[in-house]
């Protein structure tokens, strides 16, 4: 099974720090966010793993290079002008081939092992996400969880409302057909939900969406004081 890292965002929000660095680059007790991703899929025996870019992504193909310093091959889309997360993904299709893949975003940061997702079968399902409890700076959340699938507040389920975390196994079904350009996830997604082809998890372990120099340096000091040991 192959993975794909969402490292493409201008990063706004981490503004001065993302200026002259690419936010996957940046980094929480001495190593960048984006590699303990990488070290993480490939200690589950993830060895090709696809990345995208846009914001200085120069700067980041040249720090990770072939992937060969962390024991992967790394399988680089320049968009140039960033396409969005679906949009990102449509255009690095080829490199991910047909079958399902691991989707991860490269600004956030989690304990969750990430092995078990490589068990996962989507059969005639289009996503299986994984879902968080909502954040303070997300209180409402994205999308209900009820009995192992995901659905919209739209349809009315009695599930819990969480927060995805940015992370999941996508099927490559669910872009066939669409054309390059612009594109965010979360309508396709939606429209997945209504269609009843999303199933869904709820997450094992501790996560952070590394938004802001504040979480970024909180995340930092935590992981030092062995609070996530």
């Amino acid at each position: 099974m192959k993975a794909m890292i969402l490292a493409a965002g201008l990063g706004n929000r981490m503004r001065p720090l993302t200026l002259h660095t690419p936010k996957p680059l940046l980094q929480v007790a001495d190593k960048p966010l984006i590699v303990w991703h990488i070290e993480k899929l490939q200690k589950m025996g993830v060895n090709q793993i696809v990345i995208n870019t846009a914001w200085l992504g120069d700067k980041l193909a040249a720090a990770l290079g072939d992937g060969s310093q962390f024991g992967v091959e790394i399988l680089w889309s320049h968009e140039g002008e960033g396409l969005e997360t679906a949009g990102g993904i449509i255009r690095a299709l080829p490199l991910l081939g047909d079958d399902p893949f691991i989707l991860v975003n490269g600004d956030v940061w989690s304990t969750m092992d990430f092995a078990p997702l490589q068990q996962i079968e989507l059969h005639r399902d289009l996503a299986h996400l994984v879902f968080v409890p909502n954040p303070v700076q997300h209180p409402t959340g994205d999308f209900h969880l009820l009995d192992g699938r995901a659905y919209t507040f739209e349809q009315q389920k009695a599930g819990e409302a969480l927060t995805y975390s940015g992370i999941a196994v996508l099927s490559p079904e669910m872009f066939y057909g669409l054309e390059q350009g612009k594109r965010p996830l979360a309508p396709l997604l939606r429209q997945a939900m209504h269609d009843e082809r999303v199933a869904a998890e709820k997450m094992q372990g501790s996560w952070v969406d590394v938004g802001t120099p504040e979480r970024l340096s909180a995340l930092d000091q935590q992981i030092r004081q062995g609070l996530y040991d």
